[in-house]
């Protein structure tokens, strides 16, 4: 089949995110101006660059509470810092507690049962359980075509690993399974890893 999307595609639901998959999970921890914290996954994201590393994920959607855009995005524009946490397979049913569309005054830390752990870089929770995270400080925020679609850019200045994932120096995924977003309601874990030269290598 072909179509424009702006035609609409005549299936039963939008096939477009099956198609870019798989997508890693950024789970965002924010921390607002007035000291409440918010945890969200967002499968628009990804790493964007080396040196300095950069990161990004893109917000889609509104709450009434939130002035066009949802938490994260309102409160990394207070305070211009953010965390990405890793999802493990273990974390998806937590993760996917704190997707809901809670009020601004929820502590999904709370509400999910998770421990928060401090950043050292930023002032902004983590996932204590995660096994990687990222601090960010945030760049840019883009303005994208749309209703309440923004990009937000954030340079990386602390790094989490925990050690029980790290293999002769290298991180194990495979000891964690990261899990990532397909299309409709699907998810899957990195199961089976692979190498390959790049030609001249």
């Amino acid at each position: 089949m072909f179509y424009e999307p702006k035609d609409g595609h005549g299936l039963p639901h939008n096939p477009f995110n099956a198609i870019v998959t798989p997508r890693p999970i950024g789970w965002i921890s924010t921390r607002g101006s007035d000291g409440s914290d918010n945890l969200a996954p967002y499968s628009f994201f990804n790493a964007v660059a080396y040196v300095p590393p950069q990161v990004m994920f893109a917000s889609t959607s509104a709450k009434p509470d939130r002035d066009g855009t949802k938490d994260s995005v309102a409160n990394i524009r207070e305070t211009g810092v953010f965390v990405v946490n890793i999802v493990s397979h273990a974390l998806r049913d937590v993760m996917n507690k704190t997707s809901g569309p809670w009020d601004k005054e929820t502590d999904e830390f709370a509400l999910a049962g998770l421990e928060k752990a401090e950043a050292r870089t930023v002032d902004c929770p983590r996932v204590a359980a995660s096994p990687a995270a990222l601090e960010c400080k945030l760049t840019e925020i883009v303005t994208l075509r749309g209703a309440h679609n923004f990009l937000v850019l954030g340079e990386v200045t602390g790094v989490h690993i925990d050690d029980a994932h790290l293999k002769d120096g290298l991180l194990d995924v495979t000891s964690y399974l990261p899990l990532s977003r397909l299309g409709y309601r699907d998810y899957a874990t990195v199961t089976e890893v692979f190498s390959l030269n790049r030609p001249g290598e």
